[in-house]
């Protein structure tokens, strides 16, 4: 497998509907209306799930690209602390952050000055290749109870 399939191949799977459902797709199927509400069973409202997509990319990114970033404090720090987004334009910001981190991690990945699989000098053997599986991995968790949850509003 060469470089620069893989490197393809891992943009694909963040951004692409491959064996996942893309983001794109499911989060225009949100119902405004519904972005707060809970579905029984499901630990989570759209609205948390969105943040908690926006800011665990969002810390893998920078983790993957600055040495002396921090990681928010886990867990309280990774979710909203509200069941709904506190506006219309709060709820469009948060889509619009993790599409554009989305696109960021995309693009250091396709920058061949990045070796996928050196480790950070920072961190705990952590690679670019590994944070990009991981994103890949706990995005497609997510957007799959966003899927569940659009259903169960049907």
């Amino acid at each position: 497998m060469s470089d620069e399939y893989l490197r393809k191949l891992l943009a694909d799977m963040l951004t692409k509907e491959t064996a996942y459902m893309s983001f794109d797709k499911i989060i225009k199927e949100v119902p405004a209306q519904h972005r707060g509400s809970r579905i029984k069973g499901l630990a989570h409202t759209p609205w948390q799930i969105m943040e908690h997509l926006r800011i665990a990319q969002w810390d893998i990114l920078e983790f993957s690209r600055d040495p002396n970033h921090e990681s928010p404090p886990w867990p309280e720090g990774y979710w909203p602390k509200t069941d709904a987004p506190p506006s219309e334009d709060a709820w469009e910001k948060s889509v619009a952050d993790f599409q554009a981190d989305t696109k960021q991690l995309c693009d250091l990945i396709a920058d061949k000055s990045n070796d996928l699989t050196a480790p950070f000098p920072h961190g705990d053997g952590q690679t670019l290749l590994r944070e990009a599986i991981l994103t890949i991995q706990h995005n497609a968790y997510h957007i799959g109870q966003l899927a569940m949850i659009r259903k169960g509003f049907e």
